[in-house]
């Protein structure tokens, strides 16, 4: 039985949210650009399709010509391409909790991804942007990846869903533990006893594949709530490993080119399937996988689907359309190239993720923009966009970035970009206790357990390859107290 709110707690969600209107009444927004936005308000579509673990360099518009994403490339062309947009944080759990709060996750409190059994969640009383958004008349939907709660079925002793956040519909939420593979339908990993997603009814047939669910109900929302704005936040689970890709595509890729060695000796998906022992079917294949490739093009199809569905209903004008990434690809399935390392690293291949906006109506087209700016950034930036005001006493760690968005050569109002990633052990992919900052072109990175300190020029070595804190010392140093300043800031030490 799924753990909800108690009625306590239902009751102080329930004052808060009226707060919050009274406070939406008498605040605004700090963004001037807001005002370059012609004629009345006329609150804008948001369309905000978020891959899971996808690198910065998996993309035919960022440079890769294994992977075909005819879509994402398309929407490059029409709208703007981030060169320097970056996470809030290398795993999943805290740069959706920053994404919908605007708030860094050092001050939030969840700085590494949500176990199953957790009773740590993104705490109610945050006023989150789909909250303001529905109090504005928005239709608000989350489909797919929440993993912003432990699960009562794992044992969590409070479990927060969706709904609780100010998602009037959801659909395709996990109710258990995520990234086994399970991804056609009945969705259930070898003999556990239950689906693992919240999806109770077959819609594809006896293949269904989960993305291809997933991108069909997102353009079923955008229909059914053509008359009134709409926030969809289409939140794959793909290309989480472990990598599953539908069968047609998984072939055209490996005849397409012979996948990389295998990273595993031991491949679940492949036992199950009567293929022995070993990886026979390229699940983890460490380049040119043929998993991580058909995936993509599965999330790819899902952006022509919405593409087109928005032109047909004349709503694609004044739709933000918004592509990224949750955090840098596992390098045991991929590399991030140009950039070193991935997921749970502060290096660039960690962080660094694609970024593609398009808004026809307000922003130009075909345009790469090097501006840094971070996923925290969207709370602000979207509600500007629509001329929505915002309480004045709300703290958000996140700029507006609308300015940039209108011209792209604009400078984003900020001194540096900072991260916070204290473990009390290092992730199973490699990453290790540390904080990182980034101003200009400069870049820090701390090791918490051995004080050790790594400096970067990032124009003469994206790939972090030369560390400079002994030859720049005053540089480094430098960096290294506005880290000690920003963080005493959050209240949070190493």
């Amino acid at each position: 039985m799924r753990k909800t709110l108690t009625q306590a707690e239902s009751a102080t969600k329930r004052i808060t949210r009226a707060l919050a209107v009274i406070y939406l009444l008498s605040g605004t927004i700090e963004c001037n650009a807001k005002d370059k936005i012609d004629g009345k308000i006329e609150y804008p579509n948001i369309v905000f399709v978020l891959a899971d673990d996808l690198g910065w360099s998996e993309l035919g518009c960022y440079g890769n010509t294994f992977h075909e994403t005819p879509n994402l490339d398309r929407l490059s062309r029409e709208g703007i391409r981030f060169t320097d947009a970056y996470a809030a944080a290398p795993v999943c759990s805290p740069y959706r909790a920053a994404l919908l709060t605007g708030q860094h996750p050092a001050r939030i409190g969840i700085l590494d991804y949500l176990r199953a059994d957790s009773s740590k969640a993104l705490e109610t009383s945050h006023i989150t942007l789909p909250e303001v958004l529905h109090q504005h008349g928005y239709a608000t939907a989350l489909i797919g990846k929440w993993h912003l709660s432990g699960y009562s079925y794992h044992g969590s002793k409070r479990e927060i869903r969706p709904k609780d956040h100010g998602f009037s519909w959801d659909f395709g939420t996990e109710v258990k533990s995520v990234g086994n593979g399970a991804n056609f339908w009945p969705y259930v990993f070898r003999n556990q006893p239950i689906r693992w997603i919240d999806i109770p009814n077959n819609r594809l047939g006896k293949e269904e594949y989960l993305t291809d669910r997933l991108n069909i109900e997102a353009v079923d929302f955008v229909t059914k709530h053509r008359h009134k704005p709409f926030f969809l936040l289409l939140s794959h689970y793909a290309p989480h490993t472990i990598l599953n890709g539908r069968p047609d595509l998984v072939e055209k890729y490996r005849a397409k080119h012979p996948p990389g060695t295998s990273t595993r000796n031991r491949c679940y998906l492949c036992e199950d399937a009567g293929l022995g022992t070993g990886d026979a079917n390229h699940h983890w294949a460490g380049n040119h996988n043929p998993h991580l490739a058909a995936m993509l093009e599965s999330i790819d199809h899902g952006v022509g689907m919405l593409m087109k569905r928005l032109r047909e209903l004349e709503l694609h004008q004044n739709t933000i359309f918004i592509f990224t990434s949750d955090n840098g690809g596992e390098t045991n399935v991929t590399s991030n190239a140009p950039f070193r390392g991935g997921k749970s690293e502060l290096y660039e291949g960690g962080i660094r993720i694609p970024l593609i906006i398009r808004w026809p109506q307000s922003i130009p087209a075909g345009v790469v923009c090097n501006q840094p700016t971070q996923n925290t950034d969207f709370y602000p930036t979207l509600l500007a966009a629509g001329k929505i005001r915002l309480p004045r006493e709300l703290v958000l760690d996140g700029v507006c970035t609308l300015e940039t968005w209108l011209n792209p050569t604009q400078n984003i109002s900020r001194d540096f970009l900072a991260w916070h990633y204290p473990l009390k052990r290092p992730h199973f992919l490699g990453g290790v206790s540390a904080g990182a900052i980034r101003s200009g072109s400069w870049k820090l990175i701390e090791h918490f357990d051995t004080r050790r300190l790594l400096l970067y020029s990032l124009d003469d070595d994206p790939g972090e390859t030369n560390n400079l804190a002994d030859s720049k010392p005053a540089i480094a140093s430098k960096l290294h107290q506005k880290l000690i300043d920003w963080r005493s800031s959050m209240g949070v030490f190493p």
